[in-house]
């Protein structure tokens, strides 16, 4: 009760003042009692989240969606490179035969000229003729002039024998290996099937779905592993 009451309206006018003193008291309870519990609460949710673990998880997380936009960007590039051997087969200029892995990237699918030295080993392998025909390559691991090594395709035969070859100079086109891919063929051996860029993997992209797919299983099993946490506590 706040003041006096005045002489006329003394009960009503002390009911009134009394309900409101009263009443804001009451309301004031009323939204301490309901924040208690609410702070309470927020504390119990931040102690439940281990804060080292999470940092952990958040930047394994990042790291592999970076890597995957990173693989996006070398699937275009590999496209585009791709694109370029295309153009580069139908160019009749020669080439030196690349020695380093960058000279290789620019080189392939040109023509080249090189001189086999000397044969070190030979081996045969699946192989296509030009025509279409499924047979041997004849494959000759060279002693370059100048000093390196190189593997020729020699061409192509029915039977997995071929033909002795001493060496000697070779021009032909750069497929992937590197290897030189004989054209005229060596050894009295039938043509090769030449290479084609549109053989060559890109498998950026599924490498890049690789990486969301492990960035999101990892948010997954953190997200599930909290929950137990808050189960169990």
């Amino acid at each position: 009760m706040v003041g006096s009451c005045s002489a006329v309206a003394a009960d009503q006018h002390c009911i009134d003042i009394g309900w409101l003193a009263h009443g804001q008291g009451g309301i004031a309870g009323i939204r301490k009692s309901q924040q208690g519990p609410r702070s309470g609460e927020q504390r119990s949710v931040t102690k439940n989240i281990p804060i080292i673990p999470t940092i952990i998880v958040v930047a394994s997380v990042l790291t592999m969606i970076g890597l995957g936009i990173w693989q996006l960007g070398r699937a275009d590039e590999k496209e585009a490179l791709i694109a370029s051997y295309s153009l580069a087969k139908d160019n009749t200029e020669a080439v030196a035969w690349p020695r380093t892995e960058e000279a290789l990237e620019q080189s392939l699918f040109r023509r080249s000229e090189l001189i086999c030295d000397r044969v070190i080993d030979r081996r045969q392998t699946a192989g296509t003729s030009n025509k279409g025909t499924k047979g041997w390559a004849q494959i000759a691991r060279c002693a370059l002039d100048g000093g390196g090594e190189a593997e020729i395709a020699l061409g192509w035969s029915r039977a997995p024998e071929g033909p002795q070859w001493a060496g000697g100079e070779v021009a032909g086109l750069i497929g992937p290996g590197p290897k030189l891919i004989a054209d005229p063929p060596r050894a009295g051996l039938t043509p090769l099937a030449k290479p084609d860029p549109k053989d060559l993997p890109n498998n950026h992209l599924a490498y890049a779905g690789q990486w969301f797919f492990f960035a999101l299983t990892a948010l997954v099993i953190y997200f599930l592993a909290l929950r137990k946490k808050r189960q169990d506590g």
